[in-house]
């Protein structure tokens, strides 16, 4: 979490007020994290609804993502400048609004700018709503506290796709944005009364202007190639190239940059510690398998396996029931076992989980499709939990909320990146099984004379053989998705053991 500067002197909350604070501060880590999922399920609506194609609909999850990681990095300097509480409270409220204006878009360019907003306002919520936590509370409650602000970290996620899609199969998708609204303005409206009084003292520190230029330009320009390079046939486009450049040229530009500025926005400097450096491959090699095959699945069953955004919601968000159970466990464990082992077990436990659902195939029921998901939940808290730790303690007491909101923007990116990657790679495996099996099937004409003879006229019985076919298509493209993330994992789960076994426990309260 981005530090900021002592709070004045102030006497402390108690009883019903500390409880509404707390209550407070949860909902707004909860509304923040919320929306990293909750569109999840509903990118097959959306896109039906505004005329464009599900590859084009991902682009809701992934411009949140993206202007997400970009505002965690400049929450300390936000806080210092203007004051914890003034950002908190301003964050909150523009993402009420930003929330609005995405339910009202009746384009997806609208959308997605709104979306783009939305991510900037909600970046500080997730860190600010911890300090803000820790500063309100007695430091004899504060593990209580952070534990209710962390069960709604594990929470949201899994709530988003069944709210997802029960706004959307119940009322329309623009819901999805609405629901933010009034919990927003209200906790903005509240907390302004309430933690008014905690503010926190003005630093006038000077902000690297040419550093979040240049990170704003590669992060934009690697996210925009990405996103539309399948439909521009990737390198075969001047665009692309053009944006590939951009992009590998603002971030050599970065790097060279951020690593000689003496108040640098990013602190590239703290991966010179090999554990954190090896905890950040780690994060970004599992987080982005996860979130990949998270984003695949409803995409999969809403498109190819006749489920709804209900029920498609409801199977996705199995794998956080048994993660919000073992993670107070994991919790304690991780104070007393090498962190590297947790984390190891826990990446091998969700590759093997992903390689078990690389064998799925098109007449799966809802259990044998929930199942896995269910086991997944069982390796999440050993994963993230043990490696937040593992990584902050490898560097330096000063470094600690630097390197927290470089872990985050890290973690951020490699979801939004495998987002993009998995889709392309998603529709352009497809297309070369149906190719391949186009030349395979019913070679001597016999599937289509027994539809005839049952009655098909031979218009159906070709588009039947094709809708099998695509069908087909789709299944063996979605396995070799979930092989890859298996393999992702793997690496993933190699890449811990180049980290030193931590001398010291780390304070996590940094870490958002």
């Amino acid at each position: 979490m981005s530090s900021t500067s002592s709070a004045l002197p102030i006497k402390p909350l108690a009883g019903a007020q500390l409880i509404g604070a707390g209550l407070l501060l949860a909902a707004a880590n909860f509304i923040a994290v919320l929306d990293t999922t909750i569109a999840n399920v509903s990118v097959s609506t959306i896109s039906g609804a505004l005329g464009a194609s599900s590859s084009q609909g991902t682009y809701v999850i992934t411009s949140y993502a993206v202007a997400e990681a970009i505002t965690v990095p400049l929450t300390g300097w936000l806080a210092n400048r203007f004051g914890a509480v003034r950002v908190f409270i301003t964050s909150m409220i523009m993402f009420g609004v930003f929330s609005a204006l995405c339910g009202l878009a009746n384009s997806l360019g609208l959308l997605i700018a709104f979306r783009i907003l939305q991510g900037l306002a909600g970046g500080p919520l997730i860190p600010l709503s911890q300090t803000l936590l820790l500063r309100v509370f007695p430091k004899e409650k504060a593990p209580t506290a952070v534990g209710l602000w962390a069960m709604t970290t594990l929470i949201a996620p899994i709530a988003g796709p069944i709210l997802g899609g029960v706004l959307c199969d119940q009322y329309s998708w623009p819901y999805i944005f609405y629901i933010n609204v009034p919990v927003a303005l209200l906790c903005g409206y509240l907390g302004w009364k309430m933690f008014k009084p905690y503010e926190s003292k003005l630093v006038k520190l000077p902000i690297d202007k040419v550093g979040l230029a240049l990170m704003i330009v590669w992060v934009a320009a690697l996210q925009l190639m990405l996103d539309q390079g399948k439909e521009k046939d990737w390198f075969a486009s001047t665009e692309i190239v053009t944006l590939a450049l951009v992009a590998i040229v603002g971030f050599l530009a970065f790097m060279i940059w951020e690593l000689t500025e003496r108040n640098p926005v990013v602190d590239l400097r703290v991966f010179r510690h090999r554990g954190f450096s090896a905890s950040v491959i780690t994060i970004c090699l599992a987080f982005g398998a996860f979130f990949g095959a998270t984003v695949l699945t409803p995409l999969w069953l809403q498109g190819y396996m006749g489920y709804t955004a209900t029920h498609s919601g409801q199977t996705t968000a199995l794998s956080g029931i048994l993660a919000v159970i073992t993670a107070p466990f994991v919790a304690k464990l991780s104070t007393k076992v090498d962190p590297r082992k947790l984390v190891c077990l826990g990446v091998m436990w969700l590759g093997a989980v992903t390689l078990l659902r690389s064998f799925n195939s098109t007449d799966m029921t809802t259990f044998q499709i929930g199942w896995p998901l269910l086991l997944q939940g069982i390796g999440l808290p050993l994963f993230f939990v043990p490696l937040t730790g593992l990584a902050l303690s490898s560097v330096n007491l000063s470094e600690t909320a630097s390197a927290a909101g470089l872990m985050s923007f890290c973690r951020t990116m490699s979801g939004a990146i495998a987002t993009s990657l998995v889709n392309t790679s998603w529709e352009n495996k497809a297309i070369y099984y149906h190719a391949e099996l186009a030349g395979l099937v019913d070679k001597n004409g016999d599937a289509s004379s027994a539809l005839v003879q049952s009655g098909f006229s031979a218009d159906q019985a070709r588009v039947s053989i094709e809708q099998t076919l695509q069908s087909q298509s789709i299944m063996l493209s979605t396995n070799h998705i979930f092989t890859v993330a298996a393999f992702s994992f793997l690496l993933a789960a190699t890449a811990v053991w180049f980290a030193p076994k931590p001398k010291r426990v780390a304070d996590t309260s940094a870490a958002h």
